[in-house]
């Protein structure tokens, strides 16, 4: 059978996590798709994840478009939903070809091959613009797979593994296929429900966080696409599909200095009209501090530095490479560039106690981020810690690898015990918080009520936020009365399901 048409698909993964914020586009397709078509495939991107369908839709959609391959993405939470999809492609159509990727795929397709090599045809194992379309195009051609670098695959009773793709270095030049993206559905709740993109401007991480995947997954390499690129995205995206925000999904934006800072001043130049999100290191934060007002002028809004941990001692654990003062440093920073300031702590150690957790709350509290989030550590089977923490492993379900359900048992604690700690710790942050809201400038203190709306309508939060809502005596009384809202407004403490807003073809 020749591939024509190839549905590339997310999962129908939730967890209640980054979707408390918003609904995110799955980037990677957006590339992949513009490369499959820039060689002449059909392509379906259908994002069911963020549509919220279900496996009926999701069946529904596969039959219409009939396609000859179907393409799907797992991190380690989703892997089981991913190998779900291919199954459910090879029971619509046996013939449908099924492909795999990202970066659990990436590392643990032994493991995937051994358990599903009847659902999972092929693995893409690192970037996929090129490997899957050369994949494509030999399997066409009735060529031997094993010459298409960067893809696992199971033959002859065993895993046939290819040497490594290499890295794309022309970013610039990578088609996009924007157009199929179906907008409506992609909404920043922090500003109004804002259309909301993520773009990468970079690829790559030279960092070397042990508890981390992407310094694994890109070697600990780095390329950037160039600043004007960039800016003539924005403006697209911005144009033509009425994006207000977007998200860089880049690992280390602003590695470069000076390709940042030409960035950022385009951005004030041409007056681009596009709020920026972005992560980075604490590093370039201080690196940066003579330019923090640059970057508010540019339309940066909302920057989250990685934190990770409350110990001097656990953040070389991680390998993190900063002081637990460069983390304040760098918070101070952005909080007084007036740029809404995030951060979280990776706590669920083993020998993390109730003590050791609130001791962190504390710290939390002095950093002063305008967010903080207390996630459980994902122990990923991969990742260079994990033979540290693997006799602590208390599950094995990948579902569970959110970063909110507690995956490791501490020595000391329960899983359960664990769990209602991280609960607590948030829930304690934010009270501290929306307490000390009128020390905030008037747009903050309106971007912070709007969080508050999300923890408790919207978010993994919601039960604790709840609860903290019937205590909240030292509250404001602009908080008191959100809260009231919030409650009249009778929030059921889960995520929306969004309903699909694009036809299906």
């Amino acid at each position: 059978m020749k591939i024509k048409r190839v549905a590339l698909i997310t999962p129908p993964y939730h967890s209640g996590v980054v979707e408390s914020a918003g609904t995110w586009l799955n980037i990677g397709f957006v590339y992949i798709a513009g490369s499959l078509r820039a060689a002449g495939y059909e392509v379906d991107y259908y994002d069911a994840m963020s549509l919220w369908h279900k496996w009926p839709e999701i069946q529904k959609r596969i039959e219409a478009f009939r396609p000859d391959a179907i393409a799907t993405t797992a991190y380690t939470a989703s892997i089981v939903d991913a190998i779900k999809l291919c199954r459910l492609a090879k029971e619509i159509n046996p013939s449908m070809l099924t492909v795999l990727g990202n970066v659990h795929a990436t590392f643990c397709y032994d493991e995937i091959l051994a358990h599903d090599h009847d659902s999972v045809d092929y693995i893409v194992r690192g970037e996929g613009e090129v490997t899957l379309v050369e994949l494509f195009d030999c399997l066409n051609a009735g060529d031997d797979p094993q010459k298409v670098k960067g893809i696992a695959f199971w033959r002859d009773g065993g895993v046939e593994v290819t040497a490594a793709a290499p890295y794309i270095h022309d970013l610039d030049n990578l088609p996009m296929a924007w157009d199929l993206v179906e907008w409506p559905i992609y909404k920043y709740r922090a500003k109004h429900d804002a259309r909301l993109a993520i773009i990468s401007s970079s690829r790559g991480c030279k960092q070397q966080c042990s508890f981390c995947s992407q310094q694994l997954f890109w070697s600990r390499s780095w390329r950037a696409r160039s600043p004007e690129n960039v800016i003539a995205e924005l403006e697209l995206l911005s144009s033509r599909y009425g994006v207000e925000v977007a998200m860089l999904s880049d690992e280390i934006p602003t590695y470069d200095r000076e390709r940042w800072v030409r960035i950022l001043d385009l951005m004030i130049e041409r007056r681009v009209p596009v709020k920026l999100l972005l992560e980075t290191r604490v590093d370039d934060i201080l690196r940066d501090a003579d330019i923090m007002d640059k970057y508010r002028r540019a339309g940066v809004d909302h920057i989250y530095v990685g934190v990770e941990a409350g110990s001097q001692e656990t953040l070389d654990l991680f390998k993190k490479d900063t002081q637990v003062a460069q983390s304040k440093q760098a918070i101070d920073l952005i909080n007084n560039a007036d740029i809404v300031s995030e951060t979280s702590f990776v706590l669920g150690m083993p020998e993390d106690t109730p003590e050791s957790i609130a001791r962190t709350v504390e710290l939390a509290k002095h950093y002063n981020p305008d967010m903080a989030f207390f996630l459980a550590i994902a122990p990923w089977p991969y990742a260079e810690l994990y033979p540290q923490l693997e006799q602590y492993v208390a599950t094995k379900d990948y579902r569970k690898y959110n970063l909110v359900e507690p995956v490791i048992k501490p020595v000391n604690m329960t899983m359960e015990e664990l769990g209602q700690e991280l609960g607590k710790a948030s829930q304690k942050f934010f009270m501290h918080k929306f307490q000390n809201l009128h020390r905030l400038s008037p747009w903050k203190q309106e971007f912070m009520l709007a969080v508050l709306d999300l923890l408790i309508n919207h978010s993994y939060l919601a039960g604790q936020m709840k609860a903290a809502m019937r205590d909240g005596g030292a509250m404001p009384e602009e908080v008191k009365a959100l809260l009231r809202a919030v409650k009249t407004a009778g929030g059921k403490g889960h995520m929306d399901h969004h309903p699909a807003v694009a036809p299906i073809p």
